[in-house]
């Protein structure tokens, strides 16, 4: 079975979901980003997996289901983050982040009987899921992350390597407030949803 892994920052005000203040304040937009986390954590642990993994900038908090390792992000750039996370499986192995909180089991699923490795486009041109059913961390150490391209480069890495690549159905990311509307209204009964209507009710917007 795939190792199903999480990359994420503590929900801390001031370090996470910046591009959300304006409109938000950083109190709100940490909540936001906790419930994000939160959505994104229960889809991974109702999925199948050999093992659950939440890779942490950071320390745990009450958002955190049971039955999850949790271990510390390197140093570095995301890149190399997200290198060192493949680096620590052992077969087959699944990474997303926690901006996509309309997420289901259902797409963390996917199996690798066809493919190498499996890729989710982002919207806005990054990825949101990258799977590997051999964990290679030379395949993601020097592709340009958070650019337009990043999805595209990534993709060009694991084609070079001779990879059969399936791609996941697109998802949006949550980066601004734009965002965060379009994405709570495709999963309007997760945590996520309520949240931003909680702080919308909250601020009278």
């Amino acid at each position: 079975m795939t190792t199903l892994l999480v990359i994420a920052k503590e929900p801390r005000p001031g370090r996470v979901k910046t591009r959300l203040t304006p409109p938000f304040s950083p109190r709100e937009a940490a909540a936001l980003a906790e419930a994000a986390l939160a959505d994104t954590l229960r889809a991974v642990a109702a999925a199948p997996a050999a093992r659950r993994v939440l890779v942490l900038d950071g320390s745990p908090g009450p958002w955190l289901p049971p039955g999850f390792d949790v271990v510390p992000q390197c140093a570095g750039g995301l890149d190399e983050r997200l290198a060192a996370a493949f680096a620590g499986c052992r077969g087959p192995a699944l990474l997303i982040g926690m901006d996509t909180p309309q997420v289901t089991p259902e797409l963390l699923s996917a199996g690798f009987g066809d493919c190498d490795a499996l890729l989710g486009p982002a919207e806005d041109g990054g990825f949101w899921a990258l799977g590997l059913a051999v964990p290679d961390p030379s395949l993601l150490r020097g592709v340009p992350m958070s650019t337009a391209g990043t999805g595209a480069a990534q993709r060009e890495r694991l084609v070079a390597a001779g990879l059969r690549v399936r791609d996941l159905p697109s998802l949006r990311d949550v980066d601004t407030a734009e965002d965060a509307e379009a994405v709570a209204a495709l999963a309007p009964h997760g945590r996520f949803a309520a949240c931003l209507a909680r702080t919308r009710a909250v601020a009278g917007r």
